[in-house]
């Protein structure tokens, strides 16, 4: 049974998706190989928590951390990061999660780093306090995160400092984690959408995160709901423990290596990590989908990429309205794109309303709102199938009339 047939038994419609690796379109397109990898593990029993041990020898192989471990998702890799920053190896402070007023429980979060996806901090329990301004942000002045800042805002109830990476962010990473590193307080770094480039993978960490959180079913083309946490061994084991299951009998655990069990105050029962349970075909697929993701050439992706733009971008020219332009990825940081320009007056609609009309069309098409302020639309590779290039241009054209 195909794609197109699964989906149509269901009444479900399949979407041209020229957004993005976006959660709320599935992600991205798994390979046949990371496919039958999840089928194979499907096939038998393991200990989950030895699967885990595994899967932290190759991610830390691939990212050059201390060790790492498989999520579900990387909202869920930021909360289990939150929660062994809080907690360590202490039993009792892992059973109060998420009452954590007892103890060190306050994430710093620079202002510019603080949205929506905060709440994966939080979620563990954490109160979020706020730092710095968003001078860039706003256009307002040039001045970025600054060290007193961070070193004003620390206190006996620091339990940890989220930053958000990006393309302009990084930048201030090094200030972060010098300031941070010399007080004991770890730093959580949110790259979820950091790849490509694949050097992102050792670069946070070569930069001193002391965790970071990457999603494994964007870039990476794992399973849709499967995410990475990467980092220092101790908080990688406290992680660990409030994940996987607890229901066992102390007198007979065996705990991976992962596990200080030494430095353990007890055995924990279920964390509040439970709800976060990597299957082992989800942990699987994301090692099977991350060696194929560092094995792949970035400059040749890209160049074969940017050549099917140009040609959508070709069978555009002379639309009413459009104006486009292909950004490469040395200037995204990530994939090349093309930037779609909408003029109102000649179009005959807003770039939001284009991209309205694109998604009720038959198949529904969807291109990047992200700078729908602007009047832009994005056509972005990533998840856009080559025998849909030609429908997806014929589509932008027909919803301009």
């Amino acid at each position: 049974m195909t794609a197109n047939d699964i989906y149509a038994s269901l009444g479900v419609k399949r979407r041209i998706n020229a957004a993005g690796t976006l959660t709320r379109l599935g992600g991205a397109l798994m390979a046949p190989e990371v496919i039958a990898a999840m089928a194979a593990a499907a096939r038998a029993s393991v200990d989950i928590a030895e699967l885990q041990a595994a899967a932290s020898r190759t991610i830390a192989r691939i990212t050059g951390a201390e060790a790492a471990l498989v999520t579900t998702g990387a909202a869920a890799a930021l909360t289990l990061g939150t929660a062994a920053a809080m907690t360590r190896w202490d039993v009792a402070k892992m059973a109060a999660l998420p009452h954590a007023e007892a103890f060190a429980h306050e994430v710093i979060i620079p202002r510019t780093h603080r949205t929506g996806y905060a709440h994966a901090f939080a979620a563990a329990g954490a109160r979020l306090i706020d730092i710095g301004h968003n001078d860039r942000g706003t256009g307002a002045g040039v001045r970025g995160l600054e060290a007193w800042e961070i070193e004003a805002a620390i206190t006996p109830r620091t339990a940890a400092f989220a930053f958000a990476a990006n393309i302009e962010s990084v930048k201030d990473l090094p200030t972060v984690v010098a300031v941070c590193r010399e007080r004991g307080i770890p730093v959580i770094v949110d790259a979820a959408a950091q790849l490509p480039p694949k050097g992102n993978l050792t670069r946070f960490i070569e930069l001193g995160a002391d965790l970071v959180a990457f999603s494994g079913g964007k870039a990476i083309g794992g399973p849709q709901a499967s995410g990475i946490l990467a980092g220092r061994r101790d908080l990688i084991g406290a992680a660990l423990v409030q994940q996987i299951d607890m229901d066992v009998a102390p007198e007979t655990w065996s705990p991976p290596e992962l596990i200080d069990r030494a430095k353990l105050t007890g055995v924990p029962h279920h964390g509040l990590g439970r709800g976060f349970k990597a299957g082992k075909e989800e942990i699987v697929g994301l090692l099977a989908a991350l060696e194929r993701f560092v094995s792949a050439d970035d400059a040749a992706t890209n160049s074969a990429l940017e050549k099917r733009l140009q040609a959508i971008a070709a069978a555009l020219q002379g639309a009413r309205g459009v104006a486009t332009r292909i950004v490469p990825a040395s200037v995204t940081g990530r994939v090349p794109v093309i930037e779609v320009a909408i003029d109102p007056g000649a179009a005959g609609c807003s770039a939001i309303e284009l991209s309205g009309r694109l998604q009720k069309g038959d198949p529904p098409v969807h291109l990047s709102e992200r700078f729908t302020a602007r009047g832009v639309l994005t056509v972005d590779p990533q998840v856009l199938q080559p025998e849909d290039d030609a429908a997806l241009a014929a589509a932008i054209r027909r919803a301009l009339g």
